[in-house]
């Protein structure tokens, strides 16, 4: 039943199978060449971007303060930034996970007194000013370490300006 003729037809059909693997293998690296390379050695540039000259110009960023952003920020915009908080936060007087935010400016920091402040928030002292609030929400983590909020920023200063605007809408 089993004799040396059936080994070696069941080796030879393996090894045959490798082959055509192997030989398919080499066809389609050929065939379907992934590097950038041409048939001459030199990278192959897809597209080329002319910009005018071979050397980076580099614009003139202007920076806009903070001030100017929340004098032009759009309160309504603030008001669906502020979705993001509303887990947190409420603005009707109570507190919710977060202390409320209704009339937060001018109020000191850590100020509301039904609420459990974490000690690294009640060391931080100051008044909630639109500067203070735009700093600690870029990223409350870095302004405040140790704080209990859990929230990792808002990266976009327009975003902090709309936000910031209105909460003073609110705050009366």
């Amino acid at each position: 039943m089993f004799n040396t003729m059936t080994l070696t037809k069941i080796v030879g059909g393996v090894c045959g199978t490798f082959l055509i693997f192997l030989l398919g293998n080499w066809a389609a690296t050929s065939i379907y060449a992934m590097d950038a390379t041409g048939h001459d050695g030199e990278h192959a540039q897809a597209y080329v971007i002319a910009t005018g000259d071979d050397e980076a110009v580099e614009e003139d960023v202007v920076e806009v303060s903070f001030e100017e952003l929340l004098a032009s920020a759009d309160p309504a915009k603030g008001e669906k930034v502020f979705g993001k908080c509303k887990a947190c936060h409420k603005v009707d007087g109570s507190n919710g996970t977060g202390p409320h935010l209704d009339g937060v400016f001018g109020r000191d920091v850590a100020a509301v007194g039904d609420f459990a402040y974490s000690d690294a928030m009640v060391g931080h002292g100051g008044a909630w000013t639109a500067e203070a609030l735009s700093e600690f929400l870029a990223d409350p983590k870095g302004v405040v370490p140790g704080t209990k909020m859990s929230f990792a920023g808002l990266k976009k200063v327009e975003d902090r300006a709309d936000i910031v605007a209105y909460l003073q809408s609110i705050s009366g």
